[in-house]
């Protein structure tokens, strides 16, 4: 029994290495050329040992078989004639092969054996010997493609085919860096000028964090631009920020935008069982960067290699010899040369404090959670290939999803796309987007799960205590939905409740207002049933979490005011936080906690006494219907309670004013368009007046000086004369703009003469 959280948590929230490195990027370009040939003679070398030993293992091999035949001498091969031992003879070249009889008594030992000998005599005596011997005798014709068939069948082919897979082999190992091949080279993906596929429109909801990578773009587009006046581009950016809020994906916008190679790797890439491989292939990733510079360099995860080197968080030398080697070739080189090096995080407090100083990361880009508007702007560019019928209301759905990310409403309309699909629809609806929210927050209704007729009480009872306190209270969020249809997630029901409008603090009232709604499940549960189950778990667990965090971070207890006694260790991912107090303290702090958690729940049990009659009523309509929507639950509560029906909503309104704003700014953009601006304004027509200040122009004289007025009454020529100004036409505007542009550019050209 878990009420969503779809909010956001609280929260307040050496140069001297430059000039050997020069030097050394200097003897790596004039050598390159022998550095990298060198790189492929450890393979070579390795081809010709291998197929040495092929060759002596053919040559084995095939002496291995001749070896099957005995040498014997040639009288004695005579003899065996002589004594009717010779069942054949073939005469091979200057080579006699005999094959012994095997069957007679006599020649028991030599048993059908092949032998061989020299041919000592001309080869038609041997033959008319044999022939007299009664012996079948052959002569092989030697053959010049037969022979050199045998060589290439016998020693070619088996080194080609080793060759080969040696080839497959090496190419392998040397991409996973197996066995030390290319084990120290830079495994990082390039992606070649518009590869990545992704421009700053593809990017919503950080706008902030857009316009902090706009300069860099454009220094990659006009680096002359900004060494002309003596800017130097920062080295580098480190964007900081939650899971799934598109630091990734920014970085690759900027490579889109500036249409630069992209190196992309992330910092596990880096470790290697090897000891200083991590610094050989960051040494090598910035001498490939140097060869297709201008480029950027994008490390995601950078704190697998940039955690601090404090005893606090344990020493690895490997990792810190990595880090070194990043830190050094970060200050080595020409920052003109157009390499910048992007890496992200969502843990910028391990992270070294020389990584972080300047000349290094000179920028942290912080990529927060996007607000109301972004999350709009978000939800558009996600389903813009997706078919949308007219009862969609992304701004309606922004609101329902406080606190969520680019990757969470990303995952929300592709299931919603899935659920029309499933229900045989072809668009999209509003009910299919709403149930994708419940669906990413919640998990899918568990209908096979089939609770008992008590268990259906308890669990009704439960989520009305949850709505009928939050309907009782000022200081709450409306209630959307109730439900107790059990969800994958492991709760069995649940009160969906949102703000009615974007809030970025929560007052203490606020706060104590929720605990009290958070408590009310169990206490309708003790009221009721005079019993408490386990279903309240989720309940306290958050209750406690929140009461603490104002006792220890909001200093919104009486007992220790505005003292600090935890503090946040990270920020961006589990909010995890570490007591800064004495033993005494913790336990006051505890004490502190219970008492506010005890005052929270017997003000829960207090409302829900003395409105025993609505939570009844609510609770049994529950058990009929399974869902309530906010709407059926404000009706039930009204009619009970004899109160009318709400007619403004606060989220209604905070809706139409958002709608209202992005009309006006639509407007202003279709009115400052180069196609609507007067003609004097035309910078696409006209160009605009030279960079840098205006040279200081001697005042003009007026033409006539003006007289005072005689008298009260304007004379008619005066007021001619006044008409006459206010009816200037635009060309002269335009030709008076233009003679004080000629005038401003003159007067700078004589100066630069002077």
């Amino acid at each position: 029994m878990m009420k969503p959280d779809l909010k956001k948590p609280l929260r307040m929230h050496d140069g001297n290495g430059g000039k050997g490195n020069q030097n050394g990027n200097n003897d790596n370009n004039n050598n390159g050329s022998s550095n990298d040939n060198g790189g492929h003679s450890p393979s070579i070398m390795v081809f010709v040992i291998v197929t040495f030993l092929a060759l002596l293992l053919i040559s084995y091999f095939v002496g291995r078989t001749s070896a099957q035949s005995e040498e014997i001498t040639y009288d004695k091969f005579i003899q065996m004639v002589k004594d009717g031992e010779v069942e054949k003879v073939s005469i091979e070249g200057d080579r006699v092969i005999i094959t012994a009889k095997g069957d007679k008594k006599d020649s028991g030992n030599h048993n059908g054996k092949t032998y061989f000998t020299g041919l000592a005599e001309d080869s038609t005596t041997v033959t008319d010997r044999m022939l007299r011997a009664g012996v079948e005798v052959k002569s092989k014709v030697e053959n010049g493609s037969s022979l050199l068939i045998n060589i290439l069948l016998t020693y070619v082919l088996p080194l080609v085919i080793i060759w080969i897979a040696m080839g497959f082999i090496f190419n392998r190992l040397g991409k996973s860096g197996g066995f030390g091949f290319s084990v120290g080279k830079s495994n990082a993906k390039l992606y070649e000028g518009k590869e990545t596929g992704i421009t700053f429109k593809d990017v919503a909801g950080e706008d902030e964090a857009k316009e902090s990578l706009v300069e860099i773009v454009d220094f990659l587009h006009n680096p002359t631009k900004y060494a002309k006046i003596g800017a130097k581009i920062p080295k580098g950016g480190l964007l900081v920020g939650p899971p799934g809020t598109g630091k990734t994906l920014l970085a690759k916008a900027v490579a889109g935008e500036a249409g630069v190679p992209f190196f992309f790797l992330s910092g596990s890439d880096f470790v290697e069982i090897y000891v200083g491989v991590g610094a050989s292939r960051v040494r090598d990733l910035f001498h490939e960067a140097e060869k297709n510079a201008p480029c950027i360099i994008f490390i995601d995860e950078i704190d697998a290699i940039g955690r601090s080197r404090d005893a606090k968080f344990g020493s690895d030398t490997e990792r810190e010899q990595t880090l070194n080697q990043l830190l050094s070739e970060m200050d080595g080189f020409d920052p003109n040369k157009g390499i910048i090096i992007l890496a992200a995080t969502n843990r910028p407090e391990v992270l070294d404090k020389a990584l972080l100083r300047p000349g290094r990361f000179d920028r942290r880009i912080i990529v927060e959670e996007p607000d109301l508007k972004g999350r709009v702007e978000i939800l558009k560019v996600h389903s813009k290939d997706v078919l949308l019928d007219q009862t969609v209301d992304l701004d309606a759905i922004a609101l329902a999803t406080v606190g969520a990310v680019g990757a969470d409403l990303a995952n929300m309309i592709n299931e919603a796309a899935i659920l029309a699909v499933k229900r045989g629809r072809e668009y999209v609806s509003q009910k299919d987007m709403l149930d994708a929210v419940e669906l990413v927050s919640m998990g899918k209704e568990k209908k096979d799960r089939i609770l008992s007729k008590k268990e259906r009480q308890v669990v009704s009872y439960h989520e009305t205590g949850h709505a009928l306190i939050h309907a009782l209270q000022k200081h709450t969020e409306p209630v959307q939905k109730i439900t107790i249809i059990p969800r994958t997630q492991g709760t069995l029901g649940y009160v969906l409740s949102y703000p009615e409008e974007e809030k970025f603090m929560q007052t203490e009232k606020e706060l104590r207002a929720e605990l009290v709604s958070i408590l009310g499940g169990r206490a309708a549960e003790d009221i009721v049933f005079d019993t408490i189950t386990t279903g309240a778990a989720n309940d306290i667990e958050k209750a406690t979490r929140i009461a603490r965090a104002m006792v220890t971070r909001f200093g919104m207890s009486k007992r220790f005011g505005m003292m600090q006694i935890e503090s946040l260790d990270n920020q961006y991912l589990n909010q995890s936080t570490t007591l800064n107090c004495s033993d005494e303290t913790a336990a006051a702090v505890d004490e502190e906690v219970m008492k506010i958690l005890k005052e929270s729940y017997k003000e829960a049990k207090r409302m829900l006494k003395e409105n025993r009659d609505v939570l009844d009523k609510i609770a049994a309509y529950l058990i009929e219907k399974e869902n309530i929507t906010g709407h059926e639950f404000m009706e039930i509560f009204c009619r009970e309670k004899g109160l009318p029906m709400p007619e403004k909503n606060r989220g209604e309104e905070s809706l139409a004013k958002m709608r209202s704003e992005r009309e006006e700014q639509k407007k202003r953009e279709e009115q400052l368009s180069p196609a609507t601006q007067p003609t004097s304004l035309r910078t696409d027509i006209y160009p605009p007046l030279k960079e840098g200040p205006l040279p200081q122009t001697p005042p003009v004289p007026p033409a006539v000086a003006p007289a005072p007025p005689a008298s009260d009454n304007k004379s008619s020529s005066d007021d001619e004369a006044q008409n006459e100004e206010k009816e200037m036409s635009e060309e002269e505007s335009f030709a008076a703009e233009l003679k004080k542009r000629s005038y401003h550019e003159k007067s700078e050209d004589d100066g630069n003469n002077n």
